[in-house]
């Protein structure tokens, strides 16, 4: 009886140690995913994209003010 004690619980905790790196796998790949996602979606980031320029009323305005 003492041994199916034993064999059930190192069942158990085989199994649960199983379905747990199932879970991280399963986590990993759906993050490495996701980075190919948003990778593939991305507009770019070059400098000129993100620059932002105030005019001459204080407002922020994406066109470069014109040389005078």
């Amino acid at each position: 009886m003492n041994l199916i004690r034993k064999f059930m619980a190192k069942s158990q905790a085989t199994f649960m140690k199983k379905q747990l790196e199932k879970n991280r796998q399963k986590k990993k790949e759906d993050k490495e995913q996701r980075k190919q996602e948003r990778a593939q979606n991305s507009t770019g980031g070059d400098l000129e994209s993100m620059m932002a320029y105030v005019n001459e009323f204080g407002e922020i305005v994406s066109t470069p003010p014109e040389k005078k």
